[in-house]
């Protein structure tokens, strides 16, 4: 059986076969709750102080942009809903990753999906809230989708420079990292969407830019885009330590998980993640998910 189809029967064993009612035994990313009727009043960010637990450290960007024109996304229960079931479901993910590093040195780490729609960005920034607050690491989560960016929009920031900004030598790169204090947090927004993204993604800069990232953060999350159509995925893969697929779960097919494997360094494969919930309460929940290694 090839290591495709191993992922796969032990997605399907561990994940349809354990959904059941209450907390999954599983690692369950939740669907998100209702939006908010109205957005509360723009707030400002803190002016940043290094945490009390940081160790000492020779970088500590600054917010050099990214005051809040908008609430945090109420889907981000990592930082909004911590005690919540859903809240939970993350830091379970976050503790089946640290496993499946079996010793191995895993920092940069891409999360990305079979096709638009099943919820990696969403997965990205609250994982990312999570390994930051139980973690104490210095986190850091890039918004690696240069042609359609959510990141900032999950995070009420504003449309300033990123990531494609800096590969397009346009902005430096400590002018463009936005740290959130209150959540021990920095966040690389993508930028303008580029007209060449591919071309971007791939450059001799790219490599430079994430070196130096890996010399300033522990974690470092990077949200791409899904697998197809497109080539950034395959791009941006052989630089990173790990990656995450997300899964919808009920929704995307098997062919298409397959294919989208099938392209990729399983070596690098830390898991596939079902992406499926059911009720919104404590009392109706339901949800499954399943990592393999």
């Amino acid at each position: 059986m090839s290591r495709i189809q191993d992922i796969l029967s032990k997605a399907e064993r561990d994940g349809t076969t354990r959904r059941t009612r209450g907390l999954a035994t599983g690692v369950g990313v939740p669907a998100a709750p209702p939006a908010r009727p109205a957005p509360e009043p723009p707030r400002e960010r803190p002016p940043h102080t290094p945490p009390a637990w940081a160790a000492p450290a020779p970088f500590e960007p600054e917010l050099a942009r990214g005051e809040s024109v908008a609430p945090l996304d109420p889907r981000l229960v990592a930082a909004l809903a911590p005690h919540s079931l859903a809240a939970e479901q993350y830091r379970s993910l976050r503790t089946r990753i640290k496993h499946a590093e079996q010793g191995r040195a895993v920092r940069a780490i891409v999360i990305t999906s079979p096709a638009k729609g099943d919820g990696k960005s969403l997965t990205a920034a609250n994982l990312a809230l999570t390994m930051a607050q139980e973690f104490q690491e210095r986190v850091l989560l890039v918004d690696g989708d240069l042609r359609r960016p959510s990141i900032h929009h999950l995070f009420g920031l504003d449309d300033g420079p990123g990531l494609a900004d800096v590969l397009m030598g346009a902005a430096d790169l400590d002018q463009v990292l936005v740290t959130l204090p209150e959540h021990h947090l920095t966040i690389l927004p993508a930028g303008a969407p580029p007209g060449h993204p591919a071309e971007l993604l791939g450059s001799a800069t790219m490599r430079r830019v994430l070196d130096t990232l890996r010399g300033r953060f522990d974690r470092i999350l990077m949200d791409m885009p899904p697998v197809a159509p497109l080539a950034d995925l395959q791009i941006v893969a052989p630089m990173a330590d790990g990656l995450l697929m997300i899964v919808r779960a009920g929704v995307t097919l098997k062919p298409a998980i397959e294919r989208a494997l099938a392209g990729l360094d399983l070596s690098k494969v830390l898991g596939l993640v079902l992406n499926e919930t059911g009720g919104q309460t404590e009392e109706d929940y339901e949800g499954y998910g399943y990592i393999a290694g």
